[in-house]
């Protein structure tokens, strides 16, 4: 995991004063970097029955196609409203500075599937949370949580209960 963290760009000041960010980009154009973050992610659930990615807009969307290949699973975006063509469920969630909502096509799921959750970091749990909800109003059925990197000072996992979350890379502050 070492050699991974290395790999991920620390940006101080972004997007405001105070806030360090976590750049996976480095990571991503790494290609033994890339790989390894990807295999040891699917690893995680190599034993486990999943029949859905579900991958969380925009970065999600790098990380859950990789894992539904090497997986055998599906691939499905949840996007930011008005991006889906067909007709979507939707959810609405708080964030820290006001409310978002994401979108998934109705169709996307079918009741009883089992589903893992992928983006490409856990902070404060809010949007992750949000898309577990929007699984199971299409009756799917949430195995995990799977994130690339997890903030865990910000407790996100709190807003997961019952949940396997598994994350890769951790930053305790």
């Amino acid at each position: 995991m070492n050699d991974l963290k290395k790999l991920i760009r620390e940006i101080p000041d972004y997007p405001k004063p105070g806030i360090l960010f976590y750049d996976l980009t480095t990571l991503l154009k790494d290609k033994i970097g890339f790989r390894s973050l990807v295999d040891q992610l699917c690893d995680h659930y190599a034993d486990r029955k999943v029949d859905v990615v579900v991958g969380v807009e925009a970065r999600g969307f790098i990380f859950a196609p990789a894992l539904a290949y090497r997986l055998g699973a599906g691939f499905v975006p949840v996007r930011k409203p008005k991006k889906l063509p067909g007709k979507t469920a939707q959810v609405s969630y708080q964030l820290e500075y006001g409310t978002d909502t994401l979108e998934i096509h109705e169709d996307a799921i079918r009741p009883g599937q089992t589903v893992i959750v992928s983006d490409d970091l856990l902070a404060t749990g809010g949007t992750a949370a949000a898309t577990v909800e929007l699984v199971k109003k299409l009756g799917g059925k949430v195995n995990g949580a799977v994130f690339a990197v997890e903030l865990t000072f910000l407790k996100g996992r709190a807003k997961l209960p019952g949940l396997d979350v598994f994350s890769l890379i951790q930053y305790d502050a």
